[in-house]
């Protein structure tokens, strides 16, 4: 009785009901079975990647300011995240060089100058606006500014070609000759017409 109800919601039952229910027993039990697996495998590769806490260092003075320079340095790998708030082994590594750096004494300024003569501007999370950076920060609006100019001219002649093409139309409409409809197609326009009346 089951078996019928299912039989519109899976075509394959029907297939399978002339050869009997133990078959889509097993195949409905298969699919469960491969669909938990599945469930489980995601759940699970997810806990994989988990990493250990990394444990603070051991001067909080040092943990605190590699905090502040970090905030304002970018992760090399993630692009567009802090290098405080990346978990990539790459900004492990560069905020353990900062580390060292503090411990030697450097201030934040020095800091900065040497990460970016290591890795140049894009270290910054906030670059300086000088003649290497410009593209950076006026690119987008040079961008959005052209793409405006560009709208505003395929709109205005859009319009252009519009109303030329309304005045040829207003020009040679009464030169064109009429062309009668046959009786069946007159017929269909009249149908038509009267339905929407």
């Amino acid at each position: 009785m089951t078996l019928h109800r299912l039989s519109p919601v899976f075509p394959s039952a029907t297939a399978s009901l002339n050869s009997g229910a133990g078959v889509l027993t097993f195949r409905f039990s298969f699919v469960f079975v491969l669909s938990f697996a599945l469930a489980c495998l995601a759940f699970f590769a997810n806990a994989v990647q988990a990493k250990e806490a990394v444990p603070l260092g051991d001067a909080p003075w040092v943990e605190a300011r590699m905090v502040h320079i970090s905030e304002e340095l970018r992760c090399l790998v993630c692009q567009n995240e802090t290098l405080a708030s990346s978990r990539a082994d790459l900004a492990k590594d560069l905020r353990d060089e900062v580390r060292d750096l503090i411990r030697q004494g450097k201030t934040d300024p020095e800091i900065k100058t040497y990460l970016v003569a290591r890795y140049g501007d894009f270290v910054l999370y906030r670059p300086e606006v000088k003649p290497s950076t410009w593209a950076l920060w006026w690119g987008p609006a040079v961008m959005l500014g052209l793409g405006l100019i560009t709208a505003l001219w395929a709109v205005r002649t859009r319009r252009k070609n519009a109303a030329a093409d309304a005045a040829i139309d207003a020009d040679t409409a009464p030169h064109l000759p009429q062309v009668p409809f046959s009786p069946e197609a007159q017929k269909l326009v009249d149908s038509v017409m009267k339905n929407r009346e």
